[in-house]
């Protein structure tokens, strides 16, 4: 029997992410709000015309898939369905039901689990409590709690400025609250998340790196932290700060100003304990430099940041900085909410960032209750009977240990994920999931693939690149107006000629019309 659902209107193709883009502008990137990270401008890369063919049957797309997929890739096993979801029928499909590594594609179900438990209008809320009095002078006996909500927002991505912008509006927050004095500590409450940070099946080599980030129910600045480093007086120490700045991390500066020198040689590190390391020096003419470290504490260093802001906004904390749940009674003192759901899903999805992912995987586990403690157990178990129970995909399609789609252990299958894309397709938040897309030739990671084709302005999918994976899977716009889901996954290390072949099998689909 023929299954009809819902047709997506042609826009959607080319102009569906620059709608939601006015109502919900894309934040500034990381190195804008970073005052001195230098930008060069780079030659443009001649790429080779994409080659494609233009189907003009179901047996033509059907012959020309299978010799692309034959001729161009010299090894690795390739997952490959596509589906019209005009009319209901499987186009093609080779080793649709073979457990694959997804790489970032397996953002999708993150975003469609987040936007189902959560809804696209959805926003997260940090709060800051107190567990004591306060008095008409603005002196609370007793401590001061930020608690974390698994808000992925609290970046300059979102609030535009310097990357502890949240931390400074949230003291600002607290300071017109009457707060002036809190006699007691300052406590970082992350329990909303489970303690473990790093998912299984992400690689040791993976951990210094800013994809792999801590996970952390109260996060700041994506985990990420800037080591930087400024010439002082010849012959002094440097200057060595943190951005954004965090009195919970010491520092040890053994960086040395050479006079005269426009060079420098420094490392950086962090060590165990979350203490921050320099050595080395740096010239009197150079400029400031900056070093990119993971946070290993990020509850601990948030925590941090928070004091300092609020020393900023001429609040005094005397008591020293821990972690701890929130007590109970704790009265409510200030809260900092999150843009929508939707604008956090576009901004994972176009730019594919794994904290996000992490965190929307444990925060759709909380639902809008925030009862539950998020974990990435419990949200491997609740997509896999999401995907049972609403999308009707079989029950060992979908195995995953992360939401992000970075762990070796992650495995879905090509029908799988068509299934998830017809679901999201004729949801209700069908129009968020969609704009959240990459356009190809277009936007984000697909804005140099697939250019001067039928597929640039029209294919719109999330990407997936490990060094054994390739993938993509998303939508694209036939000739006569049909609508095609596609899931596209190679694993192996023939990882240049599978994502050629991946474009221009794209760029296929987008010129194939039936006879």
């Amino acid at each position: 029997m023929m299954v009809r659902v819902p047709t997506l209107p042609r826009w959607f193709s080319a102009g569906a992410a620059l709608i939601l883009l006015s109502l919900f502008p894309l934040p500034a990137a990381k190195g804008q709000a970073v005052r001195h990270r230098r930008r060069t401008r780079r030659p443009p890369v001649l790429v080779p015309a994409l080659r494609y063919a233009t189907p003009r049957s179901v047996t033509d797309l059907d012959a020309d898939l299978a010799s692309m997929l034959t001729r161009r890739v010299r090894s690795g096993r390739w997952g490959v369905i596509v589906v019209s979801l005009t009319r209901g029928d499987t186009l093609y499909e080779i080793n649709a039901d073979q457990p694959l590594r997804p790489a970032s594609t397996m953002k999708l179900f993150t975003s469609a689990l987040a936007f189902d438990r959560l809804g696209p209008d959805y926003e997260f809320a940090t709060d800051v409590l107190r567990d004591g009095p306060i008095d008409s002078a603005g002196r609370v006996n007793g401590n001061l709690i930020l608690r974390g909500d698994g808000d992925p927002s609290l970046s300059n991505r979102f609030l535009r400025g310097e990357p502890d912008a949240p931390m400074q509006s949230l003291a600002r927050a607290v300071a017109a609250a009457g707060v002036k004095h809190v006699h007691g500590d300052l406590i970082g409450d992350a329990t909303a998340f489970e303690a473990q940070r790093i998912p299984d099946g992400w690689l040791r080599r993976y951990l210094e790196s800013g994809y792999a980030a801590r996970v952390s129910a109260l996060s700041l600045n994506d985990n990420l932290m800037w080591v930087a480093v400024a010439p002082g007086a010849a012959g002094k120490q440097a200057s060595v700060g943190l951005e954004p700045s965090s009195s919970a991390v010491p520092i040890t500066n053994a960086v040395r100003t050479v006079a005269g020198s426009s060079g420098a040689s420094v490392s950086v590190h962090t060590n165990p304990d979350g203490s921050v390391v320099a050595r080395g020096w740096i010239g009197t003419r150079r400029g400031t430099r900056l070093y990119e470290l993971v946070i290993e504490d990020p509850a601990m260093f948030t925590a941090g940041a928070f004091r300092d802001a609020l020393s900023a906004a001429g609040v005094t904390v005397d008591g020293k900085i821990r972690v701890a749940q929130t007590p109970d009674g704790a009265i409510k003192v200030a809260s900092l909410a999150s843009p929508p759901l939707a604008r956090i899903v576009a901004a994972m999805n176009r730019e594919s960032i794994n904290h996000y992912a992490e965190l929307l995987f444990r925060d759709a586990v909380r639902g809008p209750e925030r009862e539950t403690v998020g974990s990435a157990g419990l949200g491997a178990a609740m997509l896999q009977k999401f995907m049972t129970d609403q999308v009707g995909a079989a029950g060992d399609a979908v195995n995953v240990s992360d939401g992000s789609g970075l762990s070796t252990l992650d495995r879905i299958t090509p029908r799988a994920m068509v299934d998830l894309l017809s679901y999201a397709h004729r949801s209700l938040w069908s129009a968020a999931f969609h704009a959240s897309l990459p356009v190809a030739g277009e936007s984000e990671l697909l804005r140099n693939r697939m250019r001067q084709t039928p597929a640039q302005g029209n294919l719109h999918a999330k990407t997936g690149t490990t060094n054994d994976v390739i993938s993509l899977g998303g939508y694209v716009t036939a000739i006569d107006g049909e609508i095609l889901a596609f899931s596209f996954i190679y694993n192996g290390r023939d990882r240049w000629n599978a994502k050629s072949t991946i474009d221009g099998m794209g760029a296929t689909l987008a010129s194939f019309v039936r006879d």
